[in-house]
This record gives structure tokens, sequence and C-alpha cells, in this order.
């Protein structure tokens, strides 16, 4: 089957293990790399090879599932699996997919799974798609009470926060209620590159390209591994 999902299992319990383990056996579009008792093995896992999800339990010893996420500059689908309903808002400001709370259900996991899918789609179109084009040097959004004149020359980059998006120009920095793949659709087509599944830049600010990073003024923006021949490509410049 093509299009498998490649994912680990990171969980201290060899029980919670053996049921994600079960679980996945019923669906043929999951490939299962390897089940890991703790996150520094999975860490390695995640160095030699790309992985598209993790389930990701969350009170492990050393170090716990959400700290260990913290540290990844390129992490996979997150899906945790815990018996603590009360890390469920730090999980969703990390951007997890789902949190299953133990124990659950295969309907549970299936309907978690899904939305990796779904989510796996979208990453896999061509990351450096066409924009609707615009005339318009600048658009108007609305934050803090305030409708704001966003200029497009101005922009720096902007960046999937949860449901919302940070938009960071030069002289100003935005939050609005506003999902991030709606601010794409504003952008004109011409200098914005997607270079990640959280960031879109402009690429006219870019001051230098260094391993997988991009660098704007002084801040530092990773080029996600599924984005980085095509963000190449744009700057004109062999993989």
């Amino acid at each position: 089957m093509e299009n498998k999902i490649s994912c680990l299992i990171v969980d201290d319990e060899p029980i919670a293990r053996q049921i994600i383990e079960k679980y996945c056996s019923h669906l043929p579009e999951i490939e299962l790399l390897a089940s890991c008792e703790n996150v520094f093995v999975a860490k390695k896992i995640l160095e030699s090879q790309s992985v598209d999800l993790l389930f990701l339990d969350i009170n492990m010893p050393v170090l716990d599932g959400i700290a260990f996420l913290k540290t990844l500059k390129n992490p996979p689908c997150i899906i945790f699996t815990t018996a603590y309903k009360e890390f469920a808002l730090d999980a969703f400001d990390l951007s997890a997919i789902d949190y299953l709370l133990k124990p659950f259900s295969l309907d549970r996991f299936i309907i978690a799974v899904d939305k990796v899918k779904e989510k796996l789609a979208v990453l896999k179109q061509p990351s450096i798609k066409p924009i609707e084009e615009t005339t318009s040097a600048f658009t108007f959004i609305k934050a803090d009470g305030k409708i704001h004149k966003v200029d497009f020359s101005s922009l720096l980059y902007a960046e999937a926060k949860g449901n919302n998006v940070l938009i960071v120009s030069e002289n100003q920095t935005i939050f609005p209620i506003m999902t991030f793949s709606d601010f794409l659709a504003l952008l004109p087509n011409q200098n914005f590159l997607r270079l990640h599944r959280s960031f879109v830049i402009n690429k006219a600010k870019i001051s230098h390209v260094e391993g997988n990073r991009v660098f704007i003024d002084k801040t530092e923006i990773p080029i996600g591994g599924n984005y980085r021949a095509d963000f190449l490509k744009s700057l004109g410049i062999s993989n």
C-alpha cells in the first residue's frame, strides 16, 4: 500500500505499548517502525529516518513526553496517549493532532489516526503552491480590538499558533483570531514561501540559510523536511 504513515510508539509501560501495537495492526495504512520504552530510543530513530507520526506518552521517567516534544525542531505529527487529562491544554498548545486519554478504544484511536491522515494529505501537497494572486500591496487584519494595515513588503514571516496565526512585520507583531490557512490565502504569490507546516516567510527578508534553518534578521526559522527541496529550488539552489 502506497503512502503509508510511518510511526513510533513511545511509552514506558509495556502493556500500553502492546495495546497501541495491536490497534496499529488493524490499520493497513500504518507502518510501525518501532515501539520505544523511552524518548531517548525514539530520538535516535527520529535522527536516522523519516517518521510521520509519534504516539507519545506524557508521564515518563527522566524526560516526559511534553518536554521531549519541545526539544524537537521539526517534530512529526503527535498523538499524545496518557492517563492524565490535565496535560491536554499543554499538548494542544504544542499543536498535537489529538490527545487520547487512557484507556481509549479502537474506534477513538481510528478517529485520531484519521486526523493525522488529513493533516499529512495537506502537507504532501506541493510545498510552494500558488496563492490567490492579488494586486494589492497590503491587507487589513483585525486584532486586539483594532484593524491593522499589514504591508506585504514589510512582512517578515507568519507562524501557526494552534488555531491562530502570529504575524510578524518590521514595524508590528499581531496575533489575530485567524487560522494560518486563512492568512496564507491573503498573501500574494510573489516572494512568499512556505518552508514548514507552521511557517511562511517573505523571501526578500532572508538574511542567510544555515543547515535546516533560515534566518530573518535575528529570528531562526526551521525548514521542514517535506519542504526543503522546493524551498531551495525557489532560491535557485540545487539540494
